[in-house]
């Protein structure tokens, strides 16, 4: 069977009727088109634009205290619905504000001495352009809470002003010791006829010291977090005044409540000017074993304590210690070999005391070279060697005789 392909069949349509119908299409789509624009024109004037999120919304009051009077420097919090934090501290007045704040629910606290938790005191609704005033008085909350409140309050209250004070005596307390350490330093490099005014300038700055620290260890609370800074810097006060005994007792203190390499360390170093050698020498080890990768300070100060003690054959092993754990400090090389030196063992041979050098001593005194040629330590292990060079070939014990005249 032969397939045929079908025509589609148009209806007959004259060309006067065509045309006419045309420009009826056309007619009628200019119309809409002109309709479209027109909606579209009133739709963007009726639209309102969208709105920028505002912040100009605040918070301030006041906060007095237990005593009914403006309560300084405490810190404010404002908590929004939204988790955001803002802090703010009351002035003089007892004070406090927040601004440019965004409209929600703030939590409104007030942070209180530890242990207490902070207090909520106000929970508002803060919209565009509100400025509410929210103040609390303590005194009013504990007159509320019943008497057992009350006094837990009041002792609060107490301790915060006990910290205040002590923290005045600490700071001056450290002030004075400064500057006494300084004038100390400097007494000793001043001249001979300078020396009795320093000295005195230093006493009555270091008694300074000391009396601002015992004042501040005496207003410190007994489980004060910071009391085992003031003991240490009475330490040192006491230290500066040429008390030993009371300085190393401060510092035992200090290490009973706060056992660090550094407070170790100061200690072996009072103990060891005051010639108690052996607690000195314990006193750096504990410092070494707290903390061995830092140990070289704690082991170069053993070494100085023993060689100003007259000990070089002791100094020699802590010093050794020092160099192997900081290699690179040129005051630990040059006391290895002044130590080195000071254990120099002597034989008498024929006319001649012979010198035997300890293995290591000339070695010592080039790594000081080295690390600080034109320093101090340098210098002094440029004399050490000069001075082993010339007792190298041995010293001449013979008695010299006068020759007789003739």
């Amino acid at each position: 069977m032969k397939l045929e392909l079908l025509a589609a069949v148009r209806p007959h349509m004259n060309l006067t009727a065509l045309r006419s119908q045309t420009c009826s299409i056309a007619h009628r789509s200019n119309w809409l088109r002109a309709a479209l624009l027109v909606a579209a024109a009133a739709f963007a004037v009726v639209a309102p634009p969208r709105a920028a999120a505002q912040m100009d919304g605040s918070i301030s009051g006041t906060v007095m205290d237990v005593a009914g009077k403006p309560w300084a420097d405490q810190t404010i919090n404002a908590t929004s619905d939204q988790g955001a934090k803002l802090t703010a501290k009351t002035d003089k007045d007892g004070h406090y504000s927040f601004h440019t704040l965004r409209a929600g629910v703030y939590t409104m606290t007030v942070e209180l001495p530890a242990p207490n938790k902070p207090y909520e005191f106000a929970q508002l609704k803060v919209g565009s352009g509100e400025t509410p005033n929210v103040n609390v008085n303590f005194k009013d909350v504990v007159a509320k809470q019943g008497s057992a409140a009350q006094e837990q309050m009041k002792k609060q209250e107490e301790e915060k002003q006990k910290f205040t004070g002590m923290k005045t005596h600490f700071d001056a307390g450290i002030a004075a010791l400064t500057q006494a350490q300084t004038a100390k330093a400097d007494m000793g490099k001043a001249a001979a006829d300078q020396r009795d005014t320093m000295k005195a300038q230093v006493t009555e700055l270091s008694g300074k010291a000391v009396t601002e620290l015992e004042a501040a260890k005496s207003a410190a609370p007994e489980k004060d977090a910071n009391l085992h800074l003031i003991w240490a810097r009475l330490g040192d006060a006491y230290d500066v005044a040429g008390r030993p005994d009371d300085a190393a007792n401060a510092y035992r203190q200090a290490v009973a409540l706060k056992p660090t390499p550094g407070y170790y360390n100061n200690l072996g170093g009072i103990l060891g000017r005051n010639n108690k050698i052996d607690e000195a020498m314990a006193a750096f080890q504990k410092s070494a074993e707290l903390d061995p990768p830092n140990a070289a300070q704690a082991y170069r100060n053993a070494g100085i304590t023993l060689y100003n003690a007259g000990k070089m054959k002791e100094a020699v092993e802590p010093l050794k210690k020092a160099t192997e754990l900081d290699p690179k400090s040129a005051q630990a090389w040059y006391l290895l070999g002044a130590a080195l030196v000071g254990a120099m063992e002597y034989k008498q041979k024929g006319d001649k005391m012979e010198v035997v050098v300890q293995p290591g001593t000339v070695e010592a005194y080039q790594k000081a070279v080295e690390l600080d040629p034109n320093g101090p330590y340098g210098q002094q292990a440029k004399q050490g060697l000069e001075a082993l060079a010339q007792i190298a070939p041995g010293i001449d014990t013979k008695t010299k005789t006068a020759k007789k005249k003739s």
